[in-house]
C-alpha cells in the first residue's frame, strides 16, 4: 500500500477534511493536516475483505449488535493534540451508534469497538502512530495484521514471521497485546466465538 499527498490542502482540521474530501474514488486519510490518498495492493484488499467477511458472519450468526465495514473513518488525536482522520481497513462499530443518525457521513468521533489495520510498507503508522491514537481514543480492540512480516524484528522476532497482534484495552486504558502466528486461533474480545487462524488470513 502506498500513500500519496494532496498538496493543495494542508493543515486541515478533521471537519475541514470531511468537507474537502476529493470527489474521485478512493480512500483518504488526514495525516498531519494533509489529505493523503491510500492505495492498497490487491493482496492487502484480499486480506481485509476476508477479515470483514469473517466478522460479518459472526455478527449475523450470533445476532450481535455490531456493524462491520471497510468504509468507516474515525477522528483521532495525536499526542500534541493534532486531529487525524484514520480509515481502518476493517471497522466494527456499535449498531445503535451507527443507526442513531442514518443521514450522517460514515465518519466517527466516538470510539470504534474494533479496528483492524493490515500492515503495508509504511508499517510504523500501524505499529506506532495508530496504536497510540486508537489507545487514546479508547478503541477497545485493535488488530495489526502483518501478513508480509515487514515490521521490525523488535515486534516480529528473528527470523520475522507473519503475525497478527491483538491489542486489548485494560482497566487503565492501556493496550495489552497478544501475538498469533501460523495455525493459532485469534482470540477476540469482541467476537469470543470467532474461529479464524493466521494461516487462513495468509491464504486470502
Amino acid at each position: 500500500m502506498t500513500i500519496t499527498a494532496n498538496k493543495l490542502q494542508q493543515h486541515l482540521t478533521f471537519a475541514q477534511f470531511i468537507e474537502q474530501l476529493p470527489d474521485e474514488e478512493g480512500r483518504y486519510e488526514l495525516i498531519n493536516g494533509e489529505i493523503m490518498r491510500i492505495l492498497p495492493t490487491r493482496k492487502h484488499d484480499n486480506v481485509a475483505d476476508l477479515i470483514t467477511r469473517k466478522l460479518d458472519r459472526e455478527v449475523e450468526r450470533l445476532n450481535l449488535n455490531y456493524r462491520v465495514s471497510g468504509r468507516i473513518m474515525v477522528r483521532t488525536v495525536t499526542p500534541d493534540g493534532r486531529e487525524q482522520g484514520r480509515f481502518p481497513d476493517v471497522s466494527v462499530v456499535d449498531k445503535a451508534l451507527w443507526d442513531s443518525n442514518p443521514s450522517a457521513y460514515t465518519a466517527f468521533v466516538e470510539p470504534l469497538q474494533l479496528a483492524v489495520e493490515v500492515v503495508s510498507t509504511n508499517w510504523e503508522d500501524d505499529y506506532i502512530d495508530k496504536l497510540d491514537e486508537y489507545q487514546r481514543l479508547g478503541i477497545s480492540e485493535y488488530w495489526i495484521v502483518d501478513y508480509l512480516a515487514i515490521g521490525s524484528r523488535n515486534y516480529l522476532g528473528n527470523p520475522k514471521v507473519p503475525t497478527v497482534f491483538v491489542y486489548l484495552l485494560d482497566e487503565q486504558g492501556i493496550y495489552q497485546s497478544t501475538a498469533y502466528r501460523d495455525t493459532e486461533k485469534i482470540l477476540s474480545r469482541t467476537f469470543p466465538e470467532l474461529a479464524l487462524t493466521v494461516e487462513e488470513i495468509l491464504a486470502a
